[in-house]
């Protein structure tokens, strides 16, 4: 009756819907109204945030986290983001001590953090604008004193448009990592190669961040932030 209901509401009322039955303590209905704009392609920050605190609340670690993980991706300087996202690392079982990062990936991934990523495209947008509009007015207008101000405005913007650009291409490099998997069961046991009769390799629990590679049938190989592989 619920997913009925929800297919013919609008993602807006949708969105009204999970924050009201949020507030009312519905929180599986909460989860299926927010999984429902999912559904339909209008994945969002506010979205996956509301998910997360939802999922939060009935104790599920691994997808809240999954959830955080993907809003924080959206929207990288929210600091409430980022907060929740500590916080239900903090529920979680394994504790493991990250191999130090390239300086130069370290310092990129910083740098990502300033804006979401909307805003980086839409700014390198604009100023590309101002580049060709500058452009065109320099080779268009005569009059000294525009031609002046029309060479500093296509310089200004070819300057923020390359800075705005990089920006851009680097946060999107880093939303689409595809190798990165969130566990959400609550517990794995990692075999040392694809096959259900060799050794255990080592053991995960839910919410636990890895690192995905080399599939084989129903197998992925996964790598841990300290370098085990299994």
């Amino acid at each position: 009756m619920l997913a009925a209901a929800g297919r013919a509401q609008s993602p807006g009322e949708l969105f009204a819907s999970g924050n009201t039955a949020y507030r009312d303590g519905k929180f599986k209905e909460a989860a299926a109204a927010y999984e429902a704009i999912l559904r339909n392609g209008l994945a969002s920050a506010e979205v996956y945030y509301n998910l997360g605190n939802v999922y939060y609340r009935q104790g599920m670690v691994g997808k809240s986290i999954l959830a955080f993980e993907r809003a924080a991706a959206r929207d990288p300087g929210n600091d409430d983001i980022v907060f929740n996202l500590q916080l239900a690392r903090l529920r979680t079982v394994d504790r493991i001590e990250s191999v130090p990062e390239v300086f130069l990936l370290s310092w990129l991934r910083s740098i990502t953090t300033i804006m979401p990523l909307a805003s980086t495209r839409n700014l390198f947008l604009i100023f590309w604008g101002i580049t060709f509009v500058s452009l065109a007015i320099v080779f268009v207008v005569r009059s000294s004193v525009v031609l002046r101000y029309g060479r500093a405005s296509f310089l200004a913007g070819m300057l923020f448009a390359l800075l705005f650009g990089a920006l851009f291409g680097a946060q999107a490099a880093l939303f689409q990592e595809h190798d990165m998997a969130i566990v959400t069961s609550s517990t794995v046991t990692v075999k040392s190669s694809p096959d259900p009769g060799s050794v255990d390799a080592f053991v995960v629990h839910e919410g636990l961040k890895v690192r995905m590679s080399d599939g084989v049938a129903d197998w992925a190989k996964i790598t841990l932030a300290d370098g085990k592989v299994g």
